[in-house]
């Protein structure tokens, strides 16, 4: 591919040339409080000219329950196909854990995770893993969480992180995630088990609905990936092998001044380190 010159005009410029998209949610099609109406806008208008569309998320919660929350947003299904978030990849690892007790991070509202995995939650000395969905609240840091680490790394107990993102757009502000506690984790020697972006299992299962919902088996080359993380949408393309379309004005719009016409050389070098093929970056997601 040529050297990017600067923003992509649109979607559409990119759209003849991929067939299928797989497209972040958080960050991309909404910021956690109110919905991109550009982007939701540019998937509608997609799918309608004969594009299929898998959002791919690392919300911690079955994909149930976030289509639920876009319906409240009133983010039109029209503008997806289907969806698969960190939650429902993080169950099957779950299932190794079935009738044993774990530890618990994470806000009341990630529970729904856990239904019918027949998992007993006890205090970090009694629990034989602990499952991370995220911080226990917006205002948490990982160093919040230092003695609790320090416990469960002297019982070697694994981590299994729902939620692999680090931060992730809340409204005006950036919050910490799950996997900003697994990289603290990990920084002590812990073990963690993550299933969401950016490894490929949750990528696999985001294409078999892609091409359930085309009808047919889509080549890796026809597909576009978008998202505004390099940590893990990058990361997630250059491993699966798709092509990017990076999303500049959510996590790392300060340090990319996304909003002011960034030269594309500072986008393309804050991608390189995860080896993706960017073919395309904007602020928002639009037509």
């Amino acid at each position: 591919m040529p050297a990017l010159t600067g923003p992509t005009p649109g979607l559409s410029s990119l759209a003849p040339r991929y067939p299928g998209i797989l497209s972040d949610v958080w960050g991309v099609v909404h910021n956690g409080i109110t919905p991109h109406w550009s982007a939701v806008e540019a998937l509608v208008t997609y799918r309608e000219q004969g594009g299929r569309v898998v959002l791919i998320t690392n919300a911690p919660r079955p994909g149930s329950s976030i289509i639920a929350q876009l319906d409240a947003m009133d983010i039109p299904r029209e503008a997806y196909d289907a969806l698969i978030s960190s939650g429902d990849a993080t169950r099957v690892l779950l299932e190794n854990w079935r009738g044993r007790t774990v530890a618990r991070v994470g806000p009341a509202v990630d529970d729904i995770l856990f239904e019918g995995l027949d998992l007993t939650f006890g205090s970090d000395e009694q629990a034989t893993a602990v499952a991370v969905t995220d911080l226990d609240t917006d205002d948490d840091t990982p160093a919040d969480y230092a003695e609790r680490m320090r416990i469960w790394k002297s019982r070697d107990l694994p981590l299994i992180c729902a939620n692999p993102d680090k931060v992730v757009e809340e409204g005006e502000r950036i919050v910490y995630c799950g996997g900003a506690l697994a990289d603290a984790y990990e920084d002590i020697g812990g073990r963690v088990m993550m299933a969401g972006k950016p490894y490929n299992p949750i990528y696999e299962q985001a294409k078999a609905m892609l091409d359930e919902a085309a009808g047919r088996r889509f080549d890796k080359r026809d597909i576009l990936a978008i998202g505004d993380s390099v940590r893990t949408d990058s990361v997630g393309a250059a491993q699966f092998g798709i092509d990017l379309l990076f999303i500049t004005g959510s996590i790392h719009a300060a340090e990319l001044d996304a909003f002011n016409n960034p030269p594309a050389k500072r986008v393309a070098d804050l991608v390189s380190v995860s080896r993706a093929n960017m073919v395309g970056f904007m602020p928002r997601l639009a037509w």
